[in-house]
């Protein structure tokens, strides 16, 4: 595969739509942020009550929480997330014509951990507790590190994907696997008790937001750069 010009309209969106986009994904975004930190009630309630659901669930279904936990402890785990972003940047510096590209997949993998932590250490929501849990997590719970982290690898690799011009059935694949892992990672975590339903949506939202913001910023950069 070889790379498509960040500049050619056909394969790049326009600046409209990357802030349209961006503003989609900001927006609530802040507001749920503003939602948990200020504990609003209808969104506790529902909160607790799709937790107090899905651990019945799992306590129930110990088969299918056996599978859940194997999966986003080895499959989905952040670690796992990170390694597949550094063999994308690995392989980005070998072809060396795409190291300012390979910078911006680090950086932006990198960044989404300290916003993550950062927002974590700031809003400092307690995790569920069970007194029957079927799993266990450390930090703060706002938002889910696991959903985000997906969301941001799947996000770059899908793009770069796009930018390398993948065939249909490459891409296809790629995509199946991207969605299948970032909603089944929330969903696990959920299902395992270790995260609130919002704390996932936060995951979500902010992963999306950090793929749209390193496409523009990169398509901008380069673009000035080349010029």
């Amino acid at each position: 595969m070889h790379p498509v010009s960040v500049d050619s309209p056909t394969r790049s969106p326009g600046p409209r739509t990357v802030v349209r986009t961006a503003g989609a994904l900001a927006l609530p975004s802040v507001l749920l942020l503003l939602l948990v930190t200020v504990s609003w009630q209808p969104l506790m309630s529902l909160d607790g009550d799709i937790a107090r659901t899905t651990h019945q669930w799992a306590v129930e279904e110990r088969g299918v929480t056996q599978v859940f936990r194997i999966l986003t402890d080895w499959v989905w785990d952040p670690l796992t997330m990170r390694l597949i972003a550094a063999i994308a940047v690995v392989w980005l510096v070998w072809r060396q014509s795409a190291r300012l590209l390979a910078l911006w997949v680090a950086a932006t993998c990198a960044l989404g951990t300290l916003l993550q932590q950062g927002m974590k250490a700031a809003v400092g929501r307690e995790r569920p507790v069970w007194p029957d849990p079927v799993d266990s997590a450390h930090y703060a719970a706002f938002p889910s590190g696991h959903a985000m982290t997906a969301t941001v690898v799947c996000g770059l690799v899908l793009w770069l994907l796009h930018l390398y011009g993948a065939g249909r059935v490459l891409w296809r694949t790629a995509v199946t696997v991207s969605v299948v892992s970032v909603v089944g990672v929330g969903l696990s975590r959920i299902w395992l008790g270790v995260h609130w339903a919002s704390d996932v949506l936060g995951g979500w939202l902010l992963g999306a937001l950090m793929v749209v913001l390193a496409m523009w910023s990169y398509e901008k950069w380069h673009g000035a750069w080349r010029s």
